[in-house]
């Protein structure tokens, strides 16, 4: 969801003015500190409609095979009313209250009780112990990396039951899709609501925490920048990647089995949208640790916005097209799946060759080579809250001189690709790149306001040097 965030901290005037611009520099750096109208409203607005427009997707597939336009057609013309929509959506179950609960209570275990081995075996995979990036206060936290291995322990034993246990069916996602829904709704607003008591009765750390005195705000974009309980249990790092990254892959298996067992084959559509999305969702455990320096970790603090988010927007609606081709079932001409192929890996390959070129960047602090060519760079300062000023460089070769996101570029490059597999027969899977594309623009937008109030002038000699943020020559 796209919030426009205020950036401005009211700084008291002191009789020291070096002490007082001290105070105000790194003061600026990450989340509001306090909120004008259009913040408040967006919030609201994102508070009230984010729920119901999940429930009104899905709703919509349940009863209305996946057409958006039909409930507010017949709501319109009285041939349906919001009480008889709601009587047949199903409702909680303790069922699948079990199976959620089973489901989080594992990711929990194999995120907290089985240390990373993979790296040990998987040559160039970086796990086990790593350090993130410094947050406002000038603090370095350390995490377990192990998302990779959650999700192949994860996946064997899905695998091992579907082809000999028989535990439990392969549609069971599918089939419990709506209860499980209200389940994910109440771990949603569960972990949103404690993560925000917990900042003012126990936060982890307390200079990194940011009161804007507007309850509703905080409740919304988080107080607590890195809340974690004990010295391991990351709330953002595990709510990110764990649970709903992980079910990504297999709420998509559920939906090609689902679709094998009501029509007696899977469509090369189906196919091709597990496929490219299993291929981003590796993607994203391959190189956690490199997640760790992303805008999640590094700037947003933890509340409503990534809690709810992470349990109910990202597994319910990143999935649409895996469910609209359970109800439509699309088998794309060859050239037409070829093209939505090529699509997706040219977007992948743009995508994380940029955020290589980045890492290999920083990792080797500009001794490197990119494009064959030495790296150029903009040198810059920053200021923490505790008084310490930091060096970093800002990349301007490779993909990182065409635009200032085009890691992004790559994004939506792949996510049309998703949606593209769906044909052209509905706009519901189509939802997913109009979403992105707002998320990612809006996030080009307040990275850069971030780095502008961290970076100051040195931003500005950066964006001189690269002008555009996603496509050159026009954004």
């Amino acid at each position: 969801p796209a919030v426009m965030e205020a950036t401005r901290r009211h700084v008291q005037q002191s009789g020291n003015k070096k002490k007082s611009e001290q105070k105000e520099q790194p003061a600026q750096w990450g989340r509001a500190w306090e909120v004008d109208w259009f913040s408040l409203i967006s919030v609201l607005g994102l508070l009230s409609f984010a729920p119901f427009i999940v429930f009104y997707f899905v709703m919509a597939c349940d009863q209305y095979q996946c057409s958006l336009s039909q409930p507010l057609v017949q709501l319109l013309h009285g041939e349906t009313t919001l009480l008889s929509i709601w009587e047949r959506t199903a409702s909680f179950s303790w069922s699948a209250a079990r199976i959620y609960s089973v489901w989080v209570a594992f990711q929990v275990f194999l995120y907290m009780c089985i240390p990373d081995i993979t790296h040990k075996i998987i040559p160039g995979y970086v796990g086990g112990v790593q350090d993130g990036a410094r947050t406002p206060a000038g603090l370095i936290n350390k995490y377990e990396i192990n998302g990779l291995q959650c999700w192949l322990i994860t996946h064997a034993l899905w695998f091992a039951n579907a082809y000999h246990f028989h535990w439990f069916s392969p549609t069971i996602i599918f089939d419990n899709w709506i209860p499980l829904m209200w389940c994910a709704n109440i771990l949603g607003y569960s972990v949103s609501t404690f993560a925000f008591v917990k900042a003012y009765l126990f936060p982890t750390n307390s200079e990194d925490c940011k009161f804007t005195g507007n309850l509703i705000y905080d409740y919304m974009m988080g107080i607590e920048f890195n809340p974690r309980i004990g010295k391991w249990f990351d709330f953002k790092l595990f709510f990110n990647g764990r649970p709903g990254i992980v079910a990504w892959t297999l709420i998509n298996l559920s939906y090609m089995a689902k679709q094998q067992e009501l029509y007696g084959h899977v469509t090369n559509s189906m196919i091709l949208v597990n496929v490219l999305q299993a291929i981003y969702v590796l993607d994203f455990f391959w190189n956690e640790a490199w997640y760790l320096k992303t805008i999640d970790i590094c700037h947003d603090h933890f509340g409503w916005y990534l809690g709810w988010g992470d349990c109910v927007w990202l597994p319910y609606l990143y999935t649409l097209q895996g469910l609209y081709l359970v109800y439509h079932p699309v088998q794309l001409s060859n050239p037409h799946a070829l093209a939505v192929l090529l699509l997706g890996l040219v977007g992948y390959y743009v995508f994380r060759s940029t955020n290589h070129q980045k890492d290999l960047f920083r990792r080797s602090n500009g001794s490197c080579s990119i494009w064959g060519r030495k790296p150029t760079y903009i040198e810059c300062s920053y200021r923490s809250s505790d008084g310490g000023v930091h060096r970093s460089k800002l990349l301007t070769s490779g993909f990182w001189g065409v635009a200032r996101h085009f890691n992004y570029t790559g994004d939506l490059m792949g996510s049309l690709a998703y949606c593209a597999a769906c044909g052209f027969g509905h706009i519901l899977p189509y939802f997913y790149i109009i979403y992105m594309t707002i998320l990612l623009v809006h996030r080009c937008i307040r990275d850069e306001h971030r780095c502008s109030s961290k970076y100051g002038k040195d931003w500005k000699r950066y964006t001189d040097e690269v002008p555009h943020r996603l496509i050159p020559g026009l954004f």
